[in-house]
């Protein structure tokens, strides 16, 4: 499961960042994950559920988790598609020629901060 790793590492990251600035409490924590990273988004909130409560920053955090769509593009005809709708065949010539643009990445996005 390497939800938890995930979660370990944006933890520590956010803790640092946390600490760097003088925050006393995140409120939010926005990842992005791409569409066919093979994350489990509910597997990722359980264990950042589990993981805050060890960072007094973190306590009472919320993750919010928005996707990245995948996206593929084919070598043969320059076109791009949707990757989980049509894998890795292009839908425009038939070429599996192809390579994914997007939609593999985990990107932490925002950290929200209560006012204080």
């Amino acid at each position: 499961m390497h939800e938890l790793s995930i979660v370990f590492h944006i933890a520590k990251m956010v803790n640092n960042i946390a600490i760097e600035n003088n925050v006393k409490h995140v409120s939010k924590v926005t990842l992005e994950i791409g569409e066919v990273s093979m994350v489990v988004n509910s597997y990722l909130e359980d264990c950042w559920n589990w993981n805050a409560k060890k960072y007094e920053v973190l306590k009472d955090s919320k993750l919010e988790i928005e996707t990245i769509k995948a996206e593929t593009i084919c070598n043969n005809c320059g076109k791009t598609y949707e990757t989980v709708k049509y894998g890795k065949t292009c839908p425009y010539c038939k070429s599996d020629d192809t390579y994914l643009l997007k939609g593999n990445e985990t990107n932490l996005k925002n950290i929200t901060v209560y006012d204080e």
